[in-house]
């Protein structure tokens, strides 16, 4: 009897390790069949945002906690006014150094480019021709003058147009223009030369007679002349008047003679070693 007794025990013990390991199986199974359950509640569950006193609900999610996906290009992210990427450093400083260099730079631009006066000097008559009508008593004079025109500009001057008038005893003799003189470059000067064709007959009939008398050792005569000097630079006009009274000798044909040529240094070397 003995015997049967502990051969029966010893099934009854796997066969109760069994059921709990059943058992502890469902468990699991109603477990996870609760967790799901929950999941699922909490997704049909809709988001609400809590709001206290000190904040607000945000106007782009509404209360959802979640944004349209075709707006997701349009929306920028909120950053607090405290965050220090609002607050850039040494900013003072670099907005003065833009506005010294903007001045700076304006300051230049309008130094380079802004027009200067274009001088304009006399440097005297160089050649006089004289011709004699004896039957009309008259004195036919070619003056060939020469300006200094100066440019102090920065850039290129050209001379349109030059008008000279020769006036003897207020009235004019003789009458000159010229076009497309000549161009000045920047920072230069540069010498021009006119001929200005004058009659004296007429009512000046006299001086004939005082240019070809013999007798009379200095035949000069005092005329004026009258120079305007139009110029044209960087779509501007300009224009500069001259006026000067000259000694012509009418009774020969007469040249200023020019100074000779400075020598240089390689002459003047050489004739120090002589």
């Amino acid at each position: 009897m003995g015997s049967v007794v502990s051969l029966s025990a010893n099934n009854s013990a796997p066969q109760q390790r069994k059921r709990k390991a059943e058992g502890a199986e469902e468990e699991e199974e109603e477990d996870l069949l609760d967790s799901q359950g929950r999941v699922d509640d909490i997704a049909k569950f809709p988001y609400v945002e809590f709001t206290g006193q000190d904040s607000i609900t945000c106007p782009t999610c509404q209360g959802t906690g979640c944004i349209p996906r075709e707006q997701v290009n349009e929306l920028v992210a909120l950053i607090p006014y405290s965050d220090q990427r609002l607050r850039p450093q040494r900013t003072k400083l670099y907005v003065l150094l833009s506005v010294l260099l903007c001045l700076l730079v304006s300051g230049l631009v309008v130094f380079f480019l802004f027009p200067h006066s274009v001088l304009v000097e006399d440097d005297g008559i160089k050649v006089v021709q004289v011709w004699f009508d004896k039957k009309n008593s008259v004195v036919i004079l070619a003056v060939t003058a020469t300006l200094c025109i100066r440019n102090s500009n920065f850039y290129s001057v050209t001379v349109t147009s030059l008008t000279s008038q020769v006036q003897y005893m207020n009235t004019v003799v003789g009458t000159q223009q010229i076009t497309n003189v000549s161009s000045i470059q920047p920072l230069s000067d540069k010498l021009v030369n006119f001929t200005v064709k004058a009659e004296l007959g007429g009512s000046f009939s006299y001086v004939y007679f005082f240019c070809t008398f013999p007798k009379v050792k200095v035949h000069n005569i005092v005329i004026l002349m009258r120079t305007t000097v139009k110029f044209s630079y960087i779509r501007h006009v300009a224009q500069s008047s001259l006026e000067t009274h000259h000694y012509v000798d009418c009774s020969t044909n007469s040249t200023v003679l020019q100074p000779p040529p400075a020598p240089s240094r390689g002459a003047a070397k050489a004739q120090s070693h002589l």
